[in-house]
């Protein structure tokens, strides 16, 4: 199992800088929401942790739970992590069925998986569907879906929940506490409250 500690995190945009000092350490089977105003540093905070954005200070690591050896920091963000951003990335003129397969293929996982998770989100009516034909909230849903079809221990999540309606959001609520309950870990950056137990972190105030 895999924990993450941030230990005197800094990151700036341009001229501003966004937040400093952040420490935080997440154990397995722990979710943390980051909470703050528009433009605190949530979203940058993710990208920062998954090796996207190069922090002005501080360190990311991951560690082995329970062994006390961190891991590389590589191959922890390219084979324990996944990230869904805001912004789902999908090639418009794919169907379902096509991006799905290509980011689970990216993502190091096989076929097999893939039919468990459509069927978790309820996608088995849109998977031949191109993407541009699907709703902001099925375009979430199946987004989320990489992460049940090539199973990650560290999940990062820009606002998972904004687009879906209520059925929905309390059923990726399930699928979020099953992925604790296994041992993983769970950071996303929200405004409205996660329908899981989980920690505040207030990014802009004290972590």
């Amino acid at each position: 199992m895999i924990g993450l500690t941030l230990d005197g995190l800094a990151v700036r945009r341009g001229e501003r800088r966004l937040f400093d000092g952040l420490n935080l350490t997440v154990r397995p089977g722990e979710a943390v929401a980051l909470t703050g105003a528009n433009g605190a540093g949530k979203s940058s905070l993710l990208r920062a942790i998954a090796g996207l954005l190069t922090p002005e200070a501080g360190i990311v690591r991951f560690e082995q739970d329970g062994e006390g050896l961190d891991l590389d920091l590589e191959v922890a963000r390219t084979r324990h992590l996944h990230l869904i951003g805001h912004q789902d990335g999908f090639r418009s003129g794919r169907t379902a069925r096509e991006e799905l397969a290509f980011q689970v293929g990216w993502s190091g996982g096989g076929p097999g998986g893939i039919d468990e998770a459509v069927g978790a989100l309820g996608l088995e009516g849109l998977m031949d569907l191109e993407v541009r034909r699907l709703s902001a909230g099925q375009r979430r849903r199946l987004a989320l879906a990489r992460l049940l079809a090539a199973p990650r221990p560290v999940w990062l999540l820009d606002e998972p929940l904004s687009p879906l309606d209520a059925r929905w959001r309390a059923g990726v609520g399930q699928l979020m506490q099953a992925h604790l309950a296994g041992g993983g870990i769970l950071l996303a950056a929200v405004h409205d409250p996660l329908p899981i137990p989980a920690r505040t972190c207030e990014i802009g105030g004290t972590a």
